[in-house]
């Protein structure tokens, strides 16, 4: 079952939105599998503390993103294809890396030193390039 325990809400966006993008990043980690089950809107509410409202509308929006299906009298699961994969990595990466882009132009550095320094960055993680 797909795992919201870790979800750790705050006040800067909708919670709605904030559940969403749990799961997406669930996905986008390989941590949560086509098919794979979730906890039922009551159950996310009440772990949550959220209300259940909030629940189905995170639910509603998932199902309209192609993140999840919910067959008739059955339990919601984790569902999407490559092309619903792919917009989750451009997602979760490309706003990531046009923020940092564009802060590193404001500070007037050179691809060159920005390569630098991410290759530096890189290797202190232990990473291998």
């Amino acid at each position: 079952m797909v795992n919201f325990s870790d979800l750790q809400l705050h006040d800067m966006e909708p919670v709605y939105v904030q559940i969403v993008r749990h799961l997406k990043r669930a996905i986008f980690l390989g941590e949560a599998a086509v098919g794979e089950s979730l906890p039922s809107r009551r159950e996310l509410a009440a772990q949550l503390c959220i209300n259940p409202n909030t629940a189905q509308k995170a639910f509603r929006l998932m199902e309209e993103e192609g993140l999840i299906q919910t067959p008739k009298n059955a339990a919601s699961t984790v569902f999407y294809d490559e092309e619903t994969l792919g917009r989750i990595r451009q997602e979760m990466t490309g706003d990531l890396v046009r923020q940092f882009v564009a802060e590193a132009k404001e500070n007037r550095l050179t691809l060159a030193e920005v390569m630098k320094m991410v290759e530096e960055a890189w290797q202190e993680r232990g990473e291998n390039v």
